[in-house]
Formats: structure tokens, C-alpha cells, sequence
């Protein structure tokens, strides 16, 4: 049986009116400060192309240039062209097993275009920063966030523990994740 629901769309004009934000194009210093926390040492992209060559690279200014080009056209079209999609899956052994007869014994990694990445990265800590600092997040929301570690998550957690504890009440906890 279906059911009516009425709605009330008051509680939207309670919502404070926020400013909007112009997006300001990409800084080289943005790029910069971004390719200089990957490890030069980790796998090369989808597209081959490993962070020790993007940071060589972005040394010459007319290169970087072009790079903070096409980050800027993503946004300002609002496209992510396909060729950043592109994936490869490839699979590699866990150390110390004394037989690989098992899929578990093995841990698939996927690469993305190196380009790609970089890019999504600033877009990544720009957004994160607005969101942050206008109040956007809620402040028990940790995951994936700066500065709000797995420890800070566990410690939440005890506290909300021993506020219901303080209550009488009994308190349980399920966790899991999700990869």
C-alpha cells in the first residue's frame, strides 16, 4: 500500500544563505606542494608515467604551464576527460607465503593516469579547505579528511562510549571496513 507523505520545506528557509565562492585557477605553487608529497619510488600510472618524471618535468615552467592549463580547463568545462578514467588493474604477490595457491595471497592494485591524479589531488585539498573552513563538515566527520586520523576516530568513539556509560546505559559497537 502506498503511502502519502507530506513534506515540509520550511526547514529549508532556516538553512543560512552561504557566499558562494569564485573558483580561482590553479596556482603553480599548488601543484607543486601536491607532486611534492608522492613517493618517487611508487608505481607509474596507467599512462606509464611515474611521479619522479611528473616532478622533473614540472620544473620547466612552460611544461608546468600547460599542466595548470588543462587542470583549469577540466573545472572550467566541467569535464574529466576519459583519457584520466583509463585504469589498470594489476596484481601483486603478499611477501613470506610459502605457497600462492589462494587468490588471498595476493593484493590487486589499481593505477590511474598519473596526470590525472595530481590533478584530482588539488582539486581534492582546495575543495576539502573550503568545506572545512565554511563550516561545511560536521565536526565528528573524520574519514578521509586532514588531520582527522584513525586515532582521532578512536577517540571520538570512547568518548561517545563513556558518555552513555555515564547514563547507566550499555553501549556496543560494531566496525568494519570497506576497501
Amino acid at each position: 500500500m502506498a503511502q502519502n507523505y507530506q513534506v515540509d520545506f520550511k526547514v529549508l528557509n532556516k538553512i543560512s544563505n552561504k557566499h558562494s565562492l569564485e573558483w580561482v585557477l590553479f596556482s603553480k605553487e599548488e601543484l607543486i606542494s601536491s607532486i611534492a608529497k608522492y613517493n618517487n619510488l611508487s608505481t607509474s600510472g596507467s599512462n606509464k608515467l611515474s611521479w619522479r618524471h611528473l616532478k622533473y618535468i614540472i620544473k620547466n615552467n612552460s611544461y608546468l604551464k600547460r599542466i595548470i592549463n588543462i587542470a583549469d580547463a577540466c573545472f572550467e568545462l566541467c569535464h574529466w576527460p576519459s583519457y584520466f578514467k583509463i585504469s589498470m588493474s594489476i596484481i601483486i604477490s603478499k611477501p613470506n607465503k610459502k605457497s600462492y595457491d589462494f587468490s588471498k595471497y595476493f593484493r590487486p592494485i589499481i593505477l590511474f593516469n598519473t596526470l590525472g591524479k595530481l590533478i584530482k589531488k588539488v582539486i581534492d585539498n582546495r575543495l576539502q579547505f573550503h568545506l572545512i573552513t565554511n563550516n561545511f563538515i560536521h565536526t565528528s566527520q573524520l574519514d578521509g579528511l586532514k588531520q582527522r586520523s584513525t586515532s582521532d576516530a578512536g577517540i571520538a568513539l570512547t568518548y561517545f562510549i563513556h558518555l552513555e556509560w555515564v547514563k547507566q546505559k550499555m553501549m556496543s559497537t560494531l566496525s568494519f571496513n570497506i576497501a
